[in-house]
């Protein structure tokens, strides 16, 4: 094993890498559109552009920018078509975007994305809520959506909501989820990314859906997790993935985001938390976690609240009182 390397006065954690963990993690930033869809008020499009701006900035190398739902459903996400113009000089194969229909998807090649999300339900109850279709109907309003997605050689995401538990349901069998995650590869989708959506998930349970997944012959190489930490188990469980080969993370800065739809779901892991993780062992990132801090720190000044983040409090110097 090789000897911890230490940083003192940086600000940064001790590095002590563990064994049979990746050398290299992809962080996919979801907080200006996962994070800021969840938020009460509209945020100004300029600063969600000089938000992912910042986070580019920073070295987050995939930023998912936005969503082009009706905006009758996610009105916090409704400038779609004046936010992307705004993100000129970023390469958009680093800014995915959200589609959930085909109409959707024609939105977003008007605009040039280059990597488009779908997003579906492990459960029949959320699937209900969040499209208004059954699990079946859902993966069959995504066919014709990722068939012309690849004709156009985009990548495709498919992102799968509660593969733990179900606020309506409770806990999902795995069975379940793997079927469900099967049919999105079987779809064309490039990669997975499995929902903990109301943040139940524990490290045991995340081993074993990767293992059921693997059986089933969906490699680790084309699965990313995304934690919610609403009992504190986002980092437990993110370590857990490691353990068992993933390298792709999805992270919101400060903490963003939550669900419009599942009102159980709190916040994101915090893309801050996760990087201080990963740095500490050894993994690396390409993030730079300084002006990663002081993006979220800017951004938790625009919407007038502390960052839930506990890396950005913990380097983020309390104010001043004086008499």
């Amino acid at each position: 094993m090789s000897e911890p390397t230490a940083t003192p006065a940086t600000g940064l954690p001790m590095e002590v890498p563990a064994e049979g963990l990746p050398t290299r993690v992809r962080i996919h930033e979801v907080g200006p559109r996962d994070g800021l869809q969840n938020e009460q008020a509209v945020v100004p499009t300029e600063i969600k552009a000089e938000f992912i701006r910042r986070l580019a900035a920073a070295g987050l190398p995939v930023i998912e920018a936005t969503s082009f739902v009706h905006p009758k459903w996610v009105p916090q996400l409704a400038d779609a078509e004046r936010l992307f113009p705004l993100l000129d000089g970023l390469d958009p194969r680093r800014l995915p975007v959200l589609v959930p229909n085909e109409r959707g998807l024609e939105r977003a090649l008007a605009l040039g994305a280059r990597r488009i999300a779908v997003i579906g339900s492990a459960t029949e109850s959320f699937a209900r809520a969040n499209l208004n279709r059954t699990v079946d109907e859902a993966l069959a309003m995504f066919e014709p959506v990722v068939r012309r997605a690849r004709d156009e050689k985009l990548h495709v995401r498919g992102y799968l909501s509660m593969c733990f538990g179900d606020p309506w349901e409770g806990p999902v069998p795995i069975a379940q989820v793997v079927r469900v995650c099967r049919a999105l590869l079987d779809l064309g989708c490039d990669e997975l990314s499995l929902g903990d959506t109301i943040g139940v998930a524990t490290p045991g349970h995340v081993q074993h859906l990767l293992a059921a997944l693997n059986e089933a012959g969906v490699p680790t190489s084309r699965l990313g997790v995304h934690f919610h930490d609403t009992y504190g188990q986002a980092l437990a469980n993110t370590f857990a993935a490691l353990q068992h080969g993933v390298t792709t993370v999805d992270a919101s800065a400060g903490g963003l985001g939550g669900c419009p739809y599942a009102k159980s779901a709190t916040g994101n892991l915090a893309t801050e938390d996760l990087v201080w993780m990963l740095h500490g062992l050894g993994i690396e990132t390409g993030v730079d976690l300084d002006r990663l801090t002081e993006t979220s720190v800017w951004l938790a000044g625009v919407l007038g609240r502390p960052s839930p983040s506990r890396t950005v409090r913990a380097r983020t110097p309390a104010p001043s009182h004086k008499e």
